[in-house]
């Protein structure tokens, strides 16, 4: 079994929990990758906390890796420019390696002229500095992360988790990444189109939650559901569902249903032989094409190309 080599940078102001997350959920994939960390030049790391982080590695670990992690800094550390030595250890990176940023981390590639062009994501609070020093850079503010191989950009916290999962389903199928999540006790997939920013995460005290309902519909996403359905489900009127339900989950009860159902056809792609419109049927599109449409939406490859990369994978 070959490991991947995954090298962290850390810059200085690095938040550590985020430094953290690639060893974390990476090291957890039965050895699958081999996480180490460097600085751009082989000293500590001031972190925006009360400590700093001794690094073993310097930057010509980078010319090493398989996937690079730039690891996010505090937006007191941000700049529209990179330093010489930040430029010097970038350039170490061999060409077609996959890079990776958590939250602020897009604002280190952004700087260094690797996002022009591309689509790309940070965290919310500092999107529209971002978007004003790259205008080049076509920044979607409102998701968890974006694959634009063979860049992938993450929004804050949480989201390098999704990220990181998201790599090791991509290179060993949702078994292994599952599996992980598990391991690490945090969700297994969220999606990347997910919105990043929820106003009200929680219900008002006394409001019903739409999340029995949730997973009622989670049981039958074969069955042609409605909103009407599901404002049935949970007794409440489909326009106070609709809004309560958006609340909770940062979707349209619709999109979200739309986005469990390509959760569930990648799923059975990977693991079974079904047909594509065997699939489509059982997970509640009305037919191939349009599984098609809607799984090509969402990660821009086909059913059968999808099988075929999983295929090898496993």
């Amino acid at each position: 079994m070959r490991r991947e080599r995954v090298v962290v940078l850390a810059l200085d102001g690095v938040y550590p929990f985020e430094l953290g997350i690639p060893s974390r959920i990476l090291g957890a994939a039965d050895g699958r990758y081999e996480v180490i960390t460097c600085s751009v030049d082989g000293r500590p790391v001031r972190t925006n906390a009360d400590f700093g982080v001794t690094v073993e590695h310097g930057p010509e670990a980078l010319a090493t890796a398989g996937t690079v992690v730039i690891a996010p800094v505090a937006p007191s550390h941000l700049a529209d420019e990179v330093s010489d030595d930040v430029l010097a250890a970038l350039a170490l990176i061999r060409p077609g390696t996959r890079i990776v940023s958590i939250c602020t981390g897009a604002f280190v590639l952004a700087a260094a002229g690797l996002l022009d062009g591309r689509r790309a994501t940070t965290h919310w609070q500092v999107a529209d500095r971002f978007r004003h020093m790259f205008p080049r850079v076509d920044l979607d503010p409102d998701v968890l992360f974006v694959d634009d191989h063979p860049f992938l950009t993450s929004a804050g916290a949480a989201s390098g988790v999704d990220i990181c999962l998201h790599l090791v389903r991509k290179d060993h199928g949702s078994r292994l990444a599952n599996s992980v999540a598990r391991r690490c006790v945090v969700p297994p997939f969220r999606d990347g189109g997910q919105a990043q920013y929820i106003e009200q995460p929680v219900p008002e005290q006394g409001a019903a939650s739409t999340a029995a309902t949730r997973a009622w519909a989670l049981e039958r996403l074969g069955e042609p559901l409605t909103l009407a359905d599901l404002s049935g489900h949970a007794r409440m009127s489909q326009r106070t569902f609709a809004r309560r339900f958006h609340d909770e989950v940062g979707l349209s009860p619709g999109r979200w249903l739309i986005q469990q159902r390509v959760v569930r056809a990648r799923h059975l792609l990977e693991s079974s032989d079904l047909t594509v419109d065997q699939i489509a049927g059982r997970v509640g599109f009305a037919t191939g094409a349009s599984l098609r449409q809607h799984l090509n939406a969402a990660i821009g490859v086909s059913p059968q190309a999808y099988r075929r990369t999983f295929q090898t994978a496993r």
